[in-house]
């Protein structure tokens, strides 16, 4: 599956193809990722790669994820996903990376926009979440200017390089989402 965005940048679905770009990517950004990502550490090879992408394409298949790569000029700069997908309840939680080269140029709020829409449009759900660490303002600036809403925080919610991180609750129900397109 693919999301175009623009003719330099889309969503491709997460894919074993993408293993070594993801991990150059990550390696480079490695020292700012690691600070709110506590699955970093654990990514020092091609192959720990190829493992958790083979681990998103079982998710992907029980219906419990989706997540894409997302490209810059043919090469994978970050990823993005709908996670905890529950059908019942009709919801899910976006969760997103972005190496350093690629920050500052709009290109993780244009791809949110793309995840939303899919997850509103194709996937029928009511409501999407975003958290981010309290101490991660760049990561809050962009449910805030996704129109999401601040629900609160979750005191030691996530446990990131020893330490517990208070992260703040972000959501956005289909109806308003709808409302500001």
């Amino acid at each position: 599956m693919r999301i175009t965005i623009d003719q330099n940048i889309w969503l491709e679905q997460t894919a074993e193809k993408h293993a070594e770009g993801l991990f150059v990517a990550l390696n480079s950004s490695r020292a700012q990722l690691s600070e709110f990502l506590p699955w970093v550490p654990g990514m020092q090879t091609v192959d720990d790669f190829i493992v958790y992408i083979k681990k998103c394409e079982l998710l992907y298949q029980q219906g419990i994820e989706v997540s894409f790569v997302i490209m810059l000029d043919d090469r994978p700069v970050g990823r993005i996903g709908l996670h905890y997908l529950n059908v019942l309840n009709q919801s899910a939680a976006i969760g997103y990376w972005l190496a350093e080269s690629a920050q500052g140029r709009g290109i993780m709020i244009r791809a949110c926009k793309a995840v939303i829409d899919y997850g509103f449009k194709e996937l029928a759900l009511h409501r999407i979440e975003i958290k981010a660490a309290t101490s991660n303002l760049k990561s809050q600036a962009i449910p805030r200017k996704l129109g999401f809403q601040q629900e609160g925080i979750l005191r030691h919610a996530e446990k990131v390089n020893g330490k517990f991180l208070d992260l703040v609750l972000y959501a956005i129900l289909d109806q308003e989402w709808a409302m500001d397109r």
